[in-house]
């Protein structure tokens, strides 16, 4: 299968992919409840896609400090996958799951950052399993890796890893919380050949 761009992608294939990232929040809704031990609410407000090179206007500024969940995604579909909270987000968690209230500037410990290593692996694994489970593709993730750095940089790193195979992104941003609701934006970037694989399993023709 030849290239294609972002223009020949159909309705149809946008809205399994809202499915998806539907099936995706209500997994990890479930998940993160266990987790906190309190009710969470979650929606997907947003499902788009778009070129990788305009991710960081997308979110927040360039220069805008984030927390930042990564990894690889493989087997039949390759690429790179993310999590990326902001900071007052990411701190809420962070004291929601280790009871305590750090000020939103105060830098976080190891502890902190694992614990919110764990909540993107949870969110990230529950959109894998819903595209796995609607493809029938067997989808790895590997283990994930966490970083707090300005947006243009954390951006950077799926950019520059698979920006040779395409420059397509899937963009799914959530809405999560109890009283209080966080985003988050999850970022899943196959490589060129991946996509056809996505949209033949899906029985869609290009």
């Amino acid at each position: 299968m030849g290239n294609f761009t972002l223009d020949q992608i159909n309705e149809m294939y946008i809205d399994v992919l809202r499915e998806i990232g539907n099936i995706g929040a209500g997994n990890a809704t479930t998940a993160i409840a266990t987790m906190l031990n309190s009710k969470i609410n979650m929606n997907v407000p947003k499902v788009e896609l778009m070129d990788a090179s305009k991710l960081g206007s997308a979110i927040c500024p360039e220069d805008e400090i984030i927390v930042g969940i990564f990894l690889e995604v493989s087997q039949d579909i390759t690429g790179s996958m993310m999590f990326l909270m902001k900071l007052d987000s990411a701190h809420y968690l962070a004291d929601k799951l280790m009871g305590t209230h750090k000020e939103p500037d105060e830098p976080f410990d190891e502890m902190e950052l694992s614990a919110l290593k764990e909540i993107g692996n949870i969110i990230t694994a529950s959109y894998l399993t819903a595209l796995s489970n609607m493809t029938n593709l067997t989808i790895a993730p590997s283990i994930p890796y966490v970083s707090v750095d300005m947006a243009g940089a954390i951006l950077s790193v799926p950019a520059i890893m698979f920006g040779q195979y395409g420059d397509n992104a899937l963009l799914i941003e959530t809405e999560f919380g109890d009283d209080t609701m966080i985003n988050g934006y999850f970022i899943l970037m196959p490589e060129q050949d991946s996509y056809a694989t996505i949209l033949s399993s899906l029985g869609i023709q290009m």
